[in-house]
């Protein structure tokens, strides 16, 4: 049901590797000491609840919507720390040589000064036109919204796994059928050779039969490699280790006692007050209108208030190091307004950007809107199909049954002919696959129906309860 032309691509794949292996164990010394290693291995067991807690462990996307969402809490905290003055320590030495004539001889004499300054400074932003609070303002917006993105990761992550597990229990119950169907159809043939032997029946009646028993067998060959295929995805989903051999142990599903979904006005509801990617979008919106608030402050006058104080010595100075450090000192306080008047444009450019950008983010909240109604609405319809596959599957299965059991009976007292009890085995056994298709298909909507409504949690998944 789940993707089965990759399935099928990757079946082949794995067909040509499985023969290859084979021919290297009958060829390669120690190649079956390796196998026999390997097997003797023991698999590990994940549960469906501890396969969530895994892939919300080490799945990478979800791993890398974390770390965007601590960026944007490194962003904030960058905007908060501009509110606070700016402190800086400075300091300065020189050394100058000097030679002029002395006082006793006329001679030229040689004088090497060295001086060292010292100073600290601050500078406050007092006014800016409002753009350092519409800054941090954007940053804590697009860090919530971040934050909205990693949950609705974390509800896609546990999506993925519950669709993957039901694509490999679907594959076992699969399994399960054309094994039955393999030891139905042996045992019939069986039932006709013994025909056969007593001259009841035609050989043509033997070899049918043979080549029916034949068939069942490439469909349990093929069903194997399915459930392995569906391993492989779930192997993918968990990030595990390619090279480990793992059990994913069934759950209860009760798939026939699910009930029923809530009107599709209703879910349209939930869907828009509960999906957080429609919230994130609209805390971007609300983020974009405070980049266009930050934009245009730049037009306004700012107003920065400055403090410095510094010292100095000479080596030329008579005095001491601490005295001329002492007498030497020196500060200042100053008031600064920058109004701008032409700035190229500059101002006038961002604006228009953020400007943009606001609508890009407007944009981009209607069309996610339209999207999260129209899944609700698809997934709405696609479970009242499921639903009515599964009714109709039951009842196919229940004459499917009937009628092989009346077929079966008429073959054994001679009415009936071989042709027509294999139609009824094929028939039967193609409501039975189709009954297993319709009942994790149903599961599989329901799983759907809660994850695009929002409410989607590893406890809520109907294949975990």
């Amino acid at each position: 049901m789940y993707h089965k032309l990759g399935i099928a691509a990757a079946a082949l794949v794995l067909a040509v590797s499985a023969g290859a292996t084979e021919i290297a164990a009958q060829t390669t010394p120690g190649a079956a000491t390796a196998a026999a290693a390997t097997t003797a291995a023991q698999p590990r067991t994940i549960t469906f609840s501890e396969a969530v807690e895994i892939a919300l462990r080490q799945n990478g996307t979800l791993r890398q919507a974390v770390n965007a969402a601590a960026l944007d809490t490194v962003s904030v905290r960058q905007q908060k720390m501009q509110f606070l003055p700016s402190v800086s320590f400075s300091t300065s030495g020189s050394q100058s040589y000097d030679r002029s004539p002395t006082s006793v001889g006329g001679g030229a004499g040689n004088t090497l000064t060295s001086g060292l300054n010292a100073g600290v400074s601050s500078s406050y932003l007092l006014y800016n036109g409002g753009a350092n609070r519409a800054n941090l303002r954007q940053a804590q917006l697009q860090q919530a919204a971040g934050g909205q993105d990693v949950e609705r990761t974390r509800q896609s992550v546990v999506f993925t796994v519950a669709s993957n597990y039901l694509g490999l229990i679907e594959a076992q119950e699969q399994l399960r059928v054309r094994r039955e169907t393999l030891a139905s159809e042996q045992a019939q043939a069986d039932q006709i050779r013994q025909f056969v032997n007593a001259g009841r029946r035609p050989i043509a009646d033997q070899y049918q039969a043979e080549a029916t028993v034949a068939q069942a067998q490439l469909a349990v060959v093929q069903a194997q490699r399915d459930v392995e295929l569906a391993k492989v995805e779930v192997i993918q989903t968990l990030q595990l280790d390619p090279r480990g051999e793992y059990v994913f142990p069934a759950p209860a599903t009760g798939a026939t006692q699910m009930a029923d979904i809530a009107p599709l006005q209703t879910l349209m509801e939930q869907a828009f007050a509960r999906r957080v990617d429609l919230s994130a979008r609209q805390t971007e919106l609300d983020a974009a209108a405070q980049g266009v608030r930050a934009a245009r402050a730049s037009r306004l006058p700012q107003v920065s208030v400055s403090a410095g104080y510094n010292t100095s010595l000479n080596s030329a100075n008579d005095l001491g190091v601490f005295d001329q450090l002492n007498q030497r000192q020196g500060g200042s306080v100053s008031v600064g307004v920058s109004l701008p008047i032409f700035d190229r444009g500059s101002a006038a450019a961002e604006t228009q950007r953020a400007q943009i950008a606001q609508d890009n983010a407007r944009i981009a909240l209607e069309n996610q809107r339209q999207q999260v109604g129209l899944e609700v609405r698809r997934a709405s319809l696609d479970f009242a199909a499921a639903q009515e596959q599964l009714r109709a599957a039951q009842a196919g299965e229940t004459a499917a049954r009937l009628s092989l059991q009346a077929t079966g009976e008429r073959y054994q007292a001679g009415v009936g002919t071989l042709v027509e009890l294999t139609q009824a085995r094929a028939t039967f056994a193609q409501a039975q696959s189709a009954l297993v298709n319709a009942r994790y298909n149903l599961l599989f909507q329901r799983t759907l129906v809660d994850y695009y409504v929002g409410s989607l949690d590893p406890a809520a998944v109907p294949i975990g309860r």
